[in-house]
């Protein structure tokens, strides 16, 4: 008796739990839905007319891990785990760059300091990742990329806030325990003797440029910030089976596909310049090519290959490719009368481009112009370039100049008349990367007045990170073309969107 009411309460039980989530009606519509199909996977076509129904998966679990990027060094990879249909699916994964970028003629403390900083900013981004974003964004769907960017906002200001109060403690213990220095009296002045000859003053030369911004501070882990916002979108766009250039632009467009797509035309780096080989030239540190908007991505890419491939024969036939060691051997083997082996063929820098160095910029540009003649291309027509001056590595402090090649020097206006000299001979040059300091806001408003419609001005030292041009849109700019927006640090999806909107006037 006990058994038959146990069962006939648990079939009433059964029926009001399935007809409250609409299950007969489903399952009813979902077989007149189908018959008339007749799938030849039944059972997969119902999982599939069922699937619409089932919960919007949710972040269950994030994992940060410390890997190496493409140059071996150590980064934050962040990891998406949701809940999808009751079960724990892996979405997707990250790896976020690291905002370190040492200079060439960076000192050997320098490099060392940047080696420990970036190695402690890993492992606290990583425990960001693993305890307490875990625990705050646990629960939420991963297409809910405004909520989770909020999320990641708050605790990062309240990182900031934290950060303040120790330094503001540290300041005031350090305070009590440095005594006051001694006041000193002060320095009698001489007096000029009578009937004695007036002293001359000495004009000393004002240094005239703007100091040097302090750098941007960043906070240590920060990049657990934006690691976190580009897995989230990334998981979001592959649980919405799209692309994440497309999620985004989805997210900016209020979930309205957007009627046409803008694609930037491809920058390949084809010669890196450095800086501390025995050639004089510093103001290129690299060369970049651009093909014209009339070919596809592929047409584009393969005629850079072409052109690189003729350069590298250039290279290798003129000498000019000789890697550390093979200038050693031939140093020997002159002074003992021995010929010497042929140059190395295969000095590519990190970034997996040709690495060399010259005299003067016309040697380059004519090196140039001869690669493309050899294989039927004209500079100008069939390709453009672009040239990263990196122009914060080229001032010399203590004169006050940039030193363009070895021991010449130029003042910022002196530059400015050079690069309209420069793009006037050479108009296959459609973009300047960094011409100019930062600092140097007066001579960047001169260059863009001169040049602005002959040739891409571009910012990219020269301007500031994503969160403070979002918050001022004045600040650090100078007048460009454009600026390289780069994803680091504590910079969100949604920052990034928002900043786009300002700089395209929305």
């Amino acid at each position: 008796m006990e058994a038959g009411e146990r069962r006939g309460r648990l079939r009433r039980e059964a029926a009001e739990y399935y007809q409250g989530h609409g299950v007969p009606e489903r399952m009813e519509e979902a077989l007149n839905t189908l018959f008339p199909l007749r799938p030849g996977d039944l059972y997969g076509e119902l999982a599939n007319y069922f699937s619409k129904f089932s919960k919007a998966p949710v972040i269950c679990k994030l994992v940060g891990r410390k890997v190496l990027d493409g140059v071996g060094q150590p980064t934050l990879e962040v990891q998406i785990y949701c809940t999808v249909k009751n079960y724990e699916k892996r979405i997707c994964s990250i790896v976020i760059a690291s905002h370190s970028q040492i200079p060439e003629n960076a000192l050997p403390e320098t490099i060392e300091a940047d080696e420990k900083e970036r190695n402690d900013s890993v492992h606290t981004a990583v425990e960001w990742v693993n305890e307490p974003l875990n625990t705050m964004l646990r629960g939420l769907e991963s297409t809910d990329q405004c909520e989770a960017d909020k999320i990641l906002g708050e605790y990062f200001a309240n990182k900031v806030e934290e950060k303040k109060e120790i330094q503001k403690r540290e300041e005031e213990e350090a305070a009590k325990v440095t005594p006051a220095p001694a006041s000193c009296p002060p320095t009698p002045i001489p007096k000029q003797k009578r009937g004695g000859k007036p002293v001359k003053k000495v004009l000393v030369e004002e240094n005239l440029i703007p100091p040097a911004e302090p750098a941007e501070p960043v906070l240590c882990g920060s990049l657990a910030i934006g690691g976190t916002s580009l897995a989230i979108a990334k998981a979001g766009a592959t649980i919405s089976h799209v692309s994440l250039y497309l999620y985004v632009a989805l997210l900016k467009k209020d979930q309205e596909s957007p009627r046409e797509m803008t694609l930037p035309l491809p920058m390949v780096t084809l010669l890196n310049c450095e800086k501390n080989l025995p050639t004089k030239l510093k103001l290129v540190k690299e060369v970049m090519l651009i093909p014209p908007v009339e070919l596809t991505l592929k047409e584009g890419i393969e005629r850079i290959q072409d052109i690189q491939k003729e350069m590298t024969r250039l290279l290798a036939s003129s000498g000019k490719m000789p890697g550390p060691q093979a200038d050693s051997k031939k140093g020997k083997a002159q002074s003992s009368g021995k010929k010497a082996p042929p140059p190395s063929l295969k000095r590519i820098s990190h970034l997996g481009c040709l690495t060399t160095g010259y005299d003067n910029l016309e040697q380059l540009l004519l090196l140039m112009q001869t690669a493309c003649k050899n294989i039927g291309l004209e500079l100008g027509t069939d390709m453009y370039l672009a040239i990263n001056c990196a122009a914060h590595e080229l001032m010399d402090y203590n004169k006050g100049k940039y030193e363009i090649l070895t021991g010449t020097f130029k003042s910022p206006d002196e530059m400015v008349a050079m690069y309209m000299e420069m793009i006037n001979n050479f108009p296959f040059i459609i973009a300047l990367i960094d011409p100019l300091r930062k600092e140097d806001r007066k001579q960047w408003s001169s260059i863009c007045c001169a040049l602005g419609s002959k040739c891409y001005l571009i910012a990219e030292d020269a301007a500031t990170d994503i969160s403070k041009l979002k918050n001022d849109q004045n600040i650090n700019i100078a007048m460009c073309s454009g600026v390289v927006l780069k994803y680091i640090n504590q910079t969100k999806v949604s920052d990034l969107i928002e900043l786009t909107g300002i700089l395209h006037g929305e």
